[in-house]
């Protein structure tokens, strides 16, 4: 369903698949990828996003540390090679990344003008501070990882923001995300749903945490949401 396409800004250019709905105007959404890259699971979550209604792109994050990474969390290897990537990461320029692809997803031919964005542990992290420091229409953040230590910029997002969190999520200890639920309750614009008992990327298609009764209910929540703040066809 997907195509691979080049996205191109000041600081270089960089990979990205993307994936289109039949409708010929749709709202689009940028999808922030986990430490292993663009893989199936970012893959078949662009066109699950088309399958809805919705113009769909990832980009590959990690392009000015190695580009087309794509891995998967099945083997010790993998995850000793995410963790690394993920370490050397600067997010501030993933922010800019994010942005860029926003942008281009804007002025594709096609796209009603409304665009979302959307990511899942470090890509749920980018959602949450491109929310807070960029221009976004509505944006949807899964357990994004380290959101504590950044959750202070939170309180400035003016946009729809929701945020999936993991009850029993190992990344994240529940000191952490009270945290996070204390800091943001003043703002209207975030709406933060908790899955008591669930692990760390219990939405990640065929991962080893995968949760499907949690999963369904967060996916389906999205795009309701997104339905509501960008539109659908």
């Amino acid at each position: 369903m997907g195509e691979r396409i080049t996205i191109t800004t000041p600081a270089g250019s960089f990979g990205a698949y993307l994936a289109r709905p039949k409708a010929s105007s749709a709202p689009a959404v940028a999808v922030m990828q986990e430490i292993f890259g663009i893989n199936k699971d970012m893959r078949e979550t662009c066109d699950w996003l088309a399958d809805q209604g919705f113009i769909a792109a990832c980009p590959d994050l990690f392009w000015r540390l190695e580009p087309g990474v794509e891995m998967s969390d099945g083997s010790e290897a993998e995850w000793k090679k995410g963790f690394a990537l993920y370490q050397a990461f600067n997010v501030d320029t993933g922010v800019e990344d994010a942005a860029a692809t926003m942008q281009h997803l804007r002025g594709l031919p096609g796209c009603n003008g409304k665009v979302g964005i959307t990511g899942f542990c470090l890509g749920g992290l980018l959602t949450f501070l491109t929310t807070a420091r960029e221009r976004t229409d509505a944006s949807v953040a899964y357990y994004g990882g380290a959101t504590e230590r950044y959750v202070e910029e939170g309180r400035a997002i003016a946009t729809p923001l929701l945020m999936h969190l993991a009850g029993s999520d190992e990344y994240m200890p529940a000191e952490a995300q009270q945290l996070i639920r204390d800091t943001l309750a003043g703002n209207p614009n975030i709406t933060i749903h908790t899955y008591p008992g669930r692990s760390h990327a219990f939405a990640r298609r065929g991962g080893q945490h995968y949760e499907a009764e949690a999963a369904t209910l967060a996916n389906d929540r999205t795009i309701a949401f997104f339905r509501e703040h960008l539109g659908s066809v």
